[in-house]
C-alpha cells in the first residue's frame, strides 16, 4: 500500500494489528502504539467489546425519561455537533472515550448498549473523527495524521499528514462519499502560547497572527490529495454539504466580534469563496455554523451588539435568512431542518431549551431537560444534536463529574413541555 509516497502494510501478529511503515515517524510514536523499528503495534483492545453502561432516570425539571448511554470514570463524548455519528440506519453511534487513560474511538449498538472499541491508541489525549456518509468508514484525526478506519474490518490506513510546520484541522466528508475535506494551519505554537481546547488560550493572538492556512481535498479511498483553497487567515470549522459534493463552508477563526468575517462558502468546482451572513451591525457575533439536511441551508447562532442572543438560518447564496431572538446566553444552537431548534445555555442556564415552528414561526423556548454541563473544555461541551428524524436529541454533560453521552426522546405534544425558566 502506498500513501503519499510511503509504503504501509497491515498484518496481524500475536493478536495485534501491526502497521509496517516506510519510516518510524509516519505515525507519532508514543501516541498511538508501540514502535519496534519501522513497525507500529496497536494493542489488543482494538475490537474489544464493552458491556452496556446504559441507565435511565427521570428528569427533575420536566419529568421526561433521560437515558445515560455511558458511565465510566473518564470523559466520553459524541462527535462534534456538525458531524453525524449515527450509521447503519442509526443502529450504531460513533463516540470518543478516554477510558483506560487514552482517547479512542468507539461504536455503540443503540439497541443493546454494547460498545465496540474501534481504535487502540496508547497515551493519547485528543481525538476527532468524521463519518463517511455511506457509513463504511470513519476518518480519525490523530495529531497531524488523518487515518481512514474501515468500520467493517477495522483496518486503518494513513491517508493524509499535515505538512511539516502545520497543524491539522477537522475533517468532513463530501456527500458522495468520494472525498474528505480538511484544513491545515501554520503552526505558530513556538511563538504564541496556545491551548484552544481548554479555554481558547491564544485564540485572539492566533487570529491576529494570520497563519497561512490551506483547505485540502483528499481521495477517500486512495488518499491522493489536492489544495483547493489557501489564505493567510486562521481557517477552521470545515463543513461539507450533506447533499451537494461541490459545496462546503469554512470559517475565519477568532473572537467572533473581532474576526474580519466568520462564515465562508467555497465552491469546490471553481475555488470561489464568498461571505455568508454578513454582520448586520458593528460588534455582532455570528458562528457555530452547520448544514441543514437539505445541504443548501446553513444554521448558526449569535449575539447582537447589545448582547441579545439569536439562532438563525440562511441559504448558501445569502437568500432566505430567518432569525429568532431569545433572552439568555448560550454556547451552541442547533436545528434539525424540520422545524425544531435547541440551545444549550450558558452561565445560570442549566437546561436544554427547545423551540418548534408553528405557522412559519418558532415557538418557545420550553425546557427539555436538565443539562448542568461545565463547558470547561471541548470534551465536556454539550454539543446537542438531533437524530435524522428529529425524534431524539443526543448531548454530552459532565453533571456527575465526567463527560457522558445522554439521549432523550422529543415529546409530543410540544406544549406539554414546561415554559423555560432560568
Amino acid at each position: 500500500m502506498d500513501v503519499d509516497g510511503a509504503a504501509f502494510e497491515l498484518a496481524t501478529e500475536n493478536g495485534c494489528i501491526v502497521i509496517r511503515g516506510a519510516c518510524k515517524n509516519e505515525l507519532d510514536a508514543g501516541n498511538d502504539g508501540t514502535w519496534e523499528g519501522n513497525r507500529m503495534t496497536i494493542g489488543k483492545n482494538k475490537g474489544r467489546r464493552w458491556p452496556s453502561e446504559r441507565k435511565k432516570s427521570v428528569d427533575r425539571l420536566t419529568g421526561l425519561t433521560v437515558t445515560q448511554l455511558t458511565d465510566y470514570k473518564a470523559h466520553s463524548h459524541h462527535l462534534y455537533f456538525t458531524e453525524n455519528g449515527w450509521y447503519d440506519n442509526e443502529r450504531r453511534l460513533l463516540f470518543i472515550s478516554d477510558r483506560e487513560n487514552s482517547a479512542n474511538l468507539y461504536s455503540m449498538d443503540m439497541e443493546s448498549g454494547e460498545m465496540t472499541q474501534l481504535t487502540d491508541y496508547a497515551a493519547n489525549d485528543q481525538l476527532d473523527a468524521s463519518l463517511l456518509p455511506d457509513g463504511s468508514a470513519a476518518f480519525v484525526k490523530l495529531g497531524s495524521k488523518l487515518i481512514r478506519l474501515d468500520l467493517g474490518t477495522l483496518e486503518e490506513r494513513l491517508i493524509y499528514e499535515a505538512p511539516a510546520g502545520y497543524k491539522l484541522g477537522n475533517a468532513s466528508a463530501t456527500a458522495d462519499s468520494l472525498h474528505v475535506l480538511t484544513c491545515v494551519q501554520e503552526d505558530l505554537s513556538h511563538r504564541i502560547r496556545l491551548d484552544l481546547g481548554n479555554g481558547y488560550v491564544g485564540h485572539r493572538e492566533l487570529m491576529e497572527a494570520a497563519p497561512h492556512s490551506m483547505i485540502v481535498r483528499i481521495d477517500a479511498k486512495g488518499g491522493g490529495h489536492e489544495k483547493v483553497y489557501e489564505a493567510n487567515k486562521f481557517i477552521t470549522h470545515i463543513n461539507a454539504s450533506v447533499t451537494e459534493p461541490w459545496l462546503m463552508t469554512f470559517c475565519h477563526e477568532g473572537p467572533w466580534h473581532l474576526v474580519d468575517h466568520r462564515i465562508w462558502g467555497l465552491d469546490l468546482r471553481t475555488g470561489e469563496a464568498w461571505r455568508i451572513r454578513e454582520r448586520l451591525e458593528e460588534g455582532e457575533k455570528v458562528g457555530h455554523e452547520f448544514f441543514f439536511p437539505d445541504g443548501l441551508t446553513i444554521g448558526y447562532h449569535g449575539f447582537r451588539a447589545d448582547g441579545t442572543n439569536f439562532f438563525g438560518s440562511i441559504r448558501y447564496d445569502n437568500s432566505g435568512m430567518e432569525e429568532t431572538e431569545f433572552g439568555f446566553d448560550t454556547w451552541h444552537g442547533y436545528a434539525d431542518g424540520h422545524g425544531q431548534a435547541v440551545v444549550d445555555g450558558k452561565g445560570p442556564v442549566k437546561s436544554l431549551s427547545l423551540w418548534r415552528k408553528r405557522d412559519g414561526k418558532y415557538e418557545g423556548p420550553r425546557m427539555l431537560c436538565e443539562l448542568r454541563c461545565s463547558f470547561h473544555s471541548q470534551k465536556v461541551h454539550a454539543h446537542p444534536r438531533f437524530d435524522a428524524e428529529g425524534k431524539r436529541l443526543l448531548f454530552t454533560s459532565d453533571k456527575n463529574g465526567y463527560g457522558n453521552l445522554y439521549l432523550i426522546d422529543i415529546p409530543e405534544p410540544f406544549d406539554a413541555l414546561p415554559v423555560f425558566q432560568p
